[in-house]
Protein backbone atom coordinates (compact mmCIF):
# COMPACT_ATOMS: atom_id res chain seq x y z
CA UNK A 1 0.00 0.00 0.00
CA UNK A 2 1.30 3.51 -1.46
CA UNK A 3 1.14 6.24 1.62
CA UNK A 4 2.09 9.88 1.19
CA UNK A 5 3.92 11.18 4.50
CA UNK A 6 3.23 14.89 5.19
CA UNK A 7 6.89 15.78 5.09
CA UNK A 8 9.88 16.76 3.78
CA UNK A 9 11.86 15.08 5.92
CA UNK A 10 14.24 12.32 4.41
CA UNK A 11 15.00 11.31 8.11
CA UNK A 12 11.48 10.67 8.80
CA UNK A 13 10.39 8.71 5.62
CA UNK A 14 13.31 6.13 6.96
CA UNK A 15 12.17 5.82 10.12
CA UNK A 16 8.48 5.42 8.75
CA UNK A 17 9.80 2.58 6.51
CA UNK A 18 11.73 1.08 8.76
CA UNK A 19 8.48 0.64 11.57
CA UNK A 20 5.68 0.37 9.20
CA UNK A 21 6.84 -1.91 6.14
CA UNK A 22 6.34 -5.48 7.75
CA UNK A 23 2.66 -4.08 6.99
CA UNK A 24 3.34 -4.19 3.25
CA UNK A 25 3.68 -0.46 3.53
CA UNK A 26 5.14 1.83 1.40
CA UNK A 27 6.13 5.34 2.39
CA UNK A 28 6.44 8.48 -0.13
CA UNK A 29 7.35 12.03 0.85
CA UNK A 30 4.97 14.65 -0.33
CA UNK A 31 7.77 16.45 -2.12
CA UNK A 32 7.96 12.81 -4.20
CA UNK A 33 4.47 12.41 -4.70
CA UNK A 34 4.89 16.34 -6.29
CA UNK A 35 2.33 17.55 -3.50
CA UNK A 36 3.66 20.72 -3.10
CA UNK A 37 1.65 23.31 0.01
CA UNK A 38 2.29 24.97 2.46
CA UNK A 39 0.37 24.02 5.69
CA UNK A 40 -0.61 26.52 8.67
CA UNK A 41 -0.41 24.86 11.86
CA UNK A 42 -3.17 26.01 13.49
CA UNK A 43 -3.72 23.79 16.20
CA UNK A 44 -3.02 23.39 20.08
CA UNK A 45 -2.28 19.90 20.71
CA UNK A 46 -0.10 17.30 18.47
CA UNK A 47 -3.15 15.50 18.13
CA UNK A 48 -5.26 18.59 16.24
CA UNK A 49 -1.74 19.43 13.94
CA UNK A 50 -0.97 15.89 13.19
CA UNK A 51 -4.39 15.70 11.78
CA UNK A 52 -4.35 19.18 10.37
CA UNK A 53 -1.09 18.09 7.90
CA UNK A 54 -2.94 14.64 7.09
CA UNK A 55 -5.88 16.16 5.96
CA UNK A 56 -4.37 19.37 3.62
CA UNK A 57 -2.35 16.92 1.77
CA UNK A 58 -5.26 14.18 1.81
CA UNK A 59 -6.51 16.86 -0.71
CA UNK A 60 -4.34 16.34 -3.33
CA UNK A 61 -3.99 12.75 -3.46
CA UNK A 62 -6.43 9.57 -3.91
CA UNK A 63 -4.11 7.22 -1.66
CA UNK A 64 -3.84 6.92 2.22
CA UNK A 65 -2.04 10.07 3.76
CA UNK A 66 0.09 10.47 7.40
CA UNK A 67 1.66 13.43 9.27
CA UNK A 68 2.98 13.76 12.59
CA UNK A 69 3.60 17.12 14.74
CA UNK A 70 6.13 16.44 17.87
CA UNK A 71 8.09 18.39 20.20
CA UNK A 72 9.53 19.19 23.47
CA UNK A 73 7.39 19.42 26.39
CA UNK A 74 8.89 21.69 30.01
CA UNK A 75 7.67 20.59 33.28
CA UNK A 76 8.40 24.26 34.74
CA UNK A 77 7.29 26.02 31.35
CA UNK A 78 3.80 24.36 31.65
CA UNK A 79 4.56 22.41 28.68
CA UNK A 80 6.20 24.20 26.43
CA UNK A 81 8.02 25.03 23.85
CA UNK A 82 4.88 22.20 23.09
CA UNK A 83 3.56 22.51 19.54
CA UNK A 84 5.55 26.05 19.19
CA UNK A 85 9.04 23.82 19.75
CA UNK A 86 10.14 24.89 15.54
CA UNK A 87 9.18 27.94 16.04
CA UNK A 88 9.57 28.92 19.95
CA UNK A 89 12.49 31.22 18.95
CA UNK A 90 11.16 32.71 15.89
CA UNK A 91 10.14 31.66 12.44
CA UNK A 92 13.84 32.70 11.12
CA UNK A 93 15.44 31.17 14.13
CA UNK A 94 17.95 27.78 14.24
CA UNK A 95 18.03 25.02 16.58
CA UNK A 96 21.14 27.31 18.70
CA UNK A 97 18.92 29.69 18.92
CA UNK A 98 15.84 28.05 20.33
CA UNK A 99 18.27 25.93 22.82
CA UNK A 100 19.37 29.24 24.03
CA UNK A 101 15.91 30.77 24.98
CA UNK A 102 14.78 27.48 26.45
CA UNK A 103 17.81 27.55 28.48
CA UNK A 104 17.35 30.86 29.50
CA UNK A 105 13.95 30.67 30.30
CA UNK A 106 14.79 28.01 32.66
CA UNK A 107 18.02 29.26 34.66
CA UNK A 108 17.83 28.88 38.10
CA UNK A 109 14.66 26.37 38.07
CA UNK A 110 15.50 23.24 40.14
CA UNK A 111 12.84 21.45 38.06
CA UNK A 112 14.23 19.99 34.75
CA UNK A 113 11.92 17.62 34.04
CA UNK A 114 10.96 17.27 30.58
CA UNK A 115 9.34 14.93 27.95
CA UNK A 116 9.92 14.87 23.92
CA UNK A 117 6.09 14.28 22.32
CA UNK A 118 5.00 12.29 18.93
CA UNK A 119 1.73 12.03 17.95
CA UNK A 120 1.27 10.45 14.33
CA UNK A 121 -2.41 10.58 12.14
CA UNK A 122 -2.97 8.07 9.83
CA UNK A 123 -5.67 9.15 7.34
CA UNK A 124 -7.93 6.92 4.81
CA UNK A 125 -9.22 7.65 1.55
CA UNK A 126 -12.61 6.93 3.11
CA UNK A 127 -12.22 9.36 5.80
CA UNK A 128 -10.90 6.75 8.81
CA UNK A 129 -8.45 8.12 10.77
CA UNK A 130 -5.66 6.80 13.57
CA UNK A 131 -4.06 8.23 15.06
CA UNK A 132 -1.01 7.16 18.15
CA UNK A 133 0.88 8.68 20.41
CA UNK A 134 4.72 8.36 21.92
CA UNK A 135 6.42 9.85 24.46
CA UNK A 136 10.31 9.77 25.98
CA UNK A 137 10.86 11.10 29.08
CA UNK A 138 13.61 13.17 30.73
CA UNK A 139 15.45 16.56 31.52
CA UNK A 140 16.96 19.94 30.55
CA UNK A 141 20.76 19.76 30.83
CA UNK A 142 22.72 22.54 32.09
CA UNK A 143 24.30 23.17 28.46
CA UNK A 144 24.45 21.76 25.11
CA UNK A 145 26.27 18.02 25.35
CA UNK A 146 27.03 15.86 22.51
CA UNK A 147 27.30 15.97 18.72
CA UNK A 148 24.73 13.59 16.93
CA UNK A 149 21.00 14.67 16.41
CA UNK A 150 19.18 17.88 16.11
CA UNK A 151 16.70 20.30 17.57
CA UNK A 152 17.05 19.97 21.34
CA UNK A 153 18.62 17.02 20.99
CA UNK A 154 21.47 18.58 22.92
CA UNK A 155 20.17 19.94 25.94
CA UNK A 156 17.61 16.59 26.49
CA UNK A 157 19.11 14.21 28.95
CA UNK A 158 17.20 10.94 28.16
CA UNK A 159 16.34 8.69 31.53
CA UNK A 160 16.21 5.62 29.87
CA UNK A 161 19.40 5.99 27.96
CA UNK A 162 21.08 7.31 30.81
CA UNK A 163 22.66 9.63 28.33
CA UNK A 164 22.13 12.98 26.84
CA UNK A 165 20.26 12.73 23.06
CA UNK A 166 22.72 13.91 20.97
CA UNK A 167 25.19 11.78 23.07
CA UNK A 168 23.52 8.16 21.49
CA UNK A 169 24.22 6.78 18.61
CA UNK A 170 20.89 6.96 16.30
CA UNK A 171 20.37 3.17 16.86
CA UNK A 172 19.95 4.29 20.10
CA UNK A 173 17.99 7.14 20.31
CA UNK A 174 15.50 5.17 17.51
CA UNK A 175 15.06 2.49 19.68
CA UNK A 176 13.19 5.03 22.82
CA UNK A 177 12.29 7.92 20.39
CA UNK A 178 9.17 9.68 20.86
CA UNK A 179 8.46 9.37 17.09
CA UNK A 180 9.31 5.67 17.04
CA UNK A 181 7.00 4.98 19.96
CA UNK A 182 4.30 6.59 17.88
CA UNK A 183 4.76 4.77 14.81
CA UNK A 184 5.28 1.34 16.54
CA UNK A 185 1.71 2.03 18.55
CA UNK A 186 0.33 2.82 14.88
CA UNK A 187 1.56 -0.47 13.63
CA UNK A 188 -0.69 -2.36 15.97
CA UNK A 189 -4.06 -0.35 15.12
CA UNK A 190 -2.81 -0.51 11.83
CA UNK A 191 -2.63 -3.84 11.65
CA UNK A 192 -5.70 -4.42 13.48
CA UNK A 193 -7.58 -2.02 10.72
CA UNK A 194 -6.14 -3.91 7.79
CA UNK A 195 -7.55 -7.40 8.78
CA UNK A 196 -10.93 -5.84 8.88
Amino acid sequence: MKVIAATKNPGKIREIMEILSPLGIEAVSQGDAGIDVDIEETGSTFEENSLIKAKAVALFCDCPVMADDSGLCVDALDGRPGVLSARYAGEDANDDDRMNKLLEEIKGIENRNAKFVSVVTFVFPDGRVLSARGEVEGYIMAEPIGTNGFGYDPIFFCNELGKGFAQASSEEKNNVSHRGRALRNLYKKLEKELKK
